[in-house]
């Protein structure tokens, strides 16, 4: 067998296996910002909610229309 060749499968091999490893750890990455901007998206969506003012139930002012600026 040739030996440049048996060189060119080993570092095939070493280049596959080390971009799989790389795979792995993008994929674990991606999945923890993605886990993070949920997060992020619900405290915003409850802090935004908790922000909005009430309508007022009784008198003349605000009692007809409700807008928000």
């Amino acid at each position: 067998m040739d030996v440049a060749l048996t060189q060119n499968i080993v570092s095939t091999a070493t280049a596959l296996a080390s971009a799989k490893a790389s795979d792995a750890v993008n994929i674990t990455m991606l999945k923890k910002a993605m886990d993070l901007q949920e997060t992020t998206a619900a405290t915003m969506l409850e802090a935004v909610q908790q922000a909005t003012p009430q309508l007022a139930t009784s008198g003349t002012l605000g009692t007809q229309v409700n807008t928000y600026a």
